[in-house]
């Protein structure tokens, strides 16, 4: 399928496609482009290749036309300078219109030389949350005359922390279109984007190859958080006539020493660590030694310089955590037996963060990963800041009667502060009072 007129794409943009070597467009943008140039807001949630990243481009460029005044339409919050660079090294790839200008926002020593490019004018802005909202707060961003704001790789900004930006750059804005580009999904992702999003269009795309090797069965089990997956893991490992041998992956040395003394009196002392840095607590060299342990039922194993093991024989392998690299969960996945009744559960535990890892390990499986069921009586840990919220006493309230040595008097209703500013908003009011 060529680009068709149904996309809404102005022909010089077309035919600078046409010349990048870009003569179809992908499923992703079939699917979107007609609406976000017909100003809806949208989520679209896509796999990792999907076309993402042109679609970002394209919809910004699409704002144009042949001339530009340098005037900040179109703002693009991405999750580091890495990717700021790549879009818009994109852009210029798609771009035969050179009255636009792009400028990158990211994080580098000081802000001057950022001030002054977009002094000099930027019509594009690709830039990182928190320093977006730095060169904001600077009055160097003008956020006035912003139509379309896009927010790419969504769910790797929540992961780095960057929420507080974002939501701040997006409500300063008094109107425009929002576009969120994601690989999933999940509850913290939402609770970020909802205040400022107006009745969006969902539009997910599925890209799932084919599964090149056989592998062992799977289930994922989709938890809140760490404190949750500990409370699941001991849960399984209480079952000792099913859960004979198991192979716990962590990332760290230090998850390891937390499950390690958890599960050490639990299971009354059936735990190792694989290569134990500690002399007094139990460890294998080999899993070999720890198939062959008659008194011990876990092994932890934390993936740091690790090489490669065989686990032939073991009846289950738990991911306490995702390693970084998929390759690294793939390769323990494949099924090397198959001729032999010896079969090995695969289990992982994911919490929201770790979901765009489980995706690009689906896209590498070639296949879903079956959700499992949390347990009944499993313990659901609350969020560690709620906790904190709730036990927190509650403010003393103020006697009515005179304390020696107060004032008596009441403040004027001038004085009186009933208002509580955000930065964005004080910006604004600072700038009015400088320009206006």
């Amino acid at each position: 399928m060529a680009w068709s007129e149904k996309l809404k794409l102005k022909k010089g943009l077309i035919l600078s496609l046409n010349e990048a070597g870009l003569t179809a467009p992908k499923e992703i943008q079939q699917k979107t482009l007609s609406r976000i140039n017909g100003g809806q807001d949208i989520i679209a949630v896509g796999p990792e290749g999907c076309g993402k990243t042109t679609t970002v481009v394209l919809a910004a460029l699409n704002r144009f036309t042949h001339t530009a005044d340098g005037i900040t339409r179109v703002l693009i919050l991405v999750n580091d300078k890495e990717r700021v660079e790549e879009v818009i090294s994109r852009i210029e790839a798609i771009n035969n219109n050179k009255n636009i200008s792009v400028v990158g926002l990211y994080a580098t020593p000081g802000t001057e030389a950022q001030m002054d490019a977009m002094a000099d004018g930027a019509d594009i802005v690709v830039a990182t949350p928190d320093r977006a909202r730095v060169i904001y707060l600077k009055l160097g961003l003008n956020l006035n005359k912003i139509e379309l704001f896009i927010l790419d790789d969504a769910d790797l900004v929540v992961k780095q922390g960057l929420q507080l930006p974002v939501a701040e750059l997006a409500n300063s804005i008094i109107k425009c279109q929002h576009v969120v580009f994601t690989e999933v999904l999940h509850d913290k992702l939402n609770r970020m984007i909802a205040p400022f999003m107006k009745q969006p269009a969902m539009i997910e795309v599925e890209e799932i190859g084919e599964a090149p090797v056989d592998t062992h069965p799977q289930v994922l089990y989709h938890v809140p958080n760490f404190g949750t997956k500990l409370n699941l893991l001991r849960l399984f490992m209480q079952d000792e006539d099913l859960f004979t041998k198991t192979v716990v992956f962590v990332n760290t040395r230090h998850t390891a020493e937390k499950l390690y003394k958890s599960l050490e009196t639990r299971v009354n002392n059936r735990v190792a660590l694989l290569n134990s840095w500690f002399f007094e607590w139990t460890g294998f060299a080999e899993v070999d030694d720890f198939k062959q342990s008659a008194q011990t039922k876990i092994l932890i194993v934390a993936n740091e310089g690790l090489e490669p093991i065989s686990l032939h024989g073991v009846p289950f392998i738990i991911h306490f955590e995702l390693p970084a690299e998929k390759e690294t969960y793939v390769n323990r996945m494949v099924n090397e037996n198959l001729s032999t009744d010896e079969e090995t559960m695969a289990l992982t535990f994911a919490t929201d963060l770790e979901l765009g890892m489980v995706r690009k390990i689906e896209q590498v499986l070639g296949q879903k990963i079956p959700v499992g069921e949390l347990p009944d009586d499993l313990i659901i840990e609350r969020e560690r800041k709620k906790n904190t919220e709730e036990e927190k006493p509650a403010a003393k309230k103020k006697s009515d009667e005179p304390v020696v040595g107060e004032a008596f008097h009441e403040k004027k209703a001038s004085n009186s502060k009933t208002y509580n500013y955000t930065s964005g908003e004080k910006a604004k009011m600072t700038k009015k009072k400088k320009y206006g």
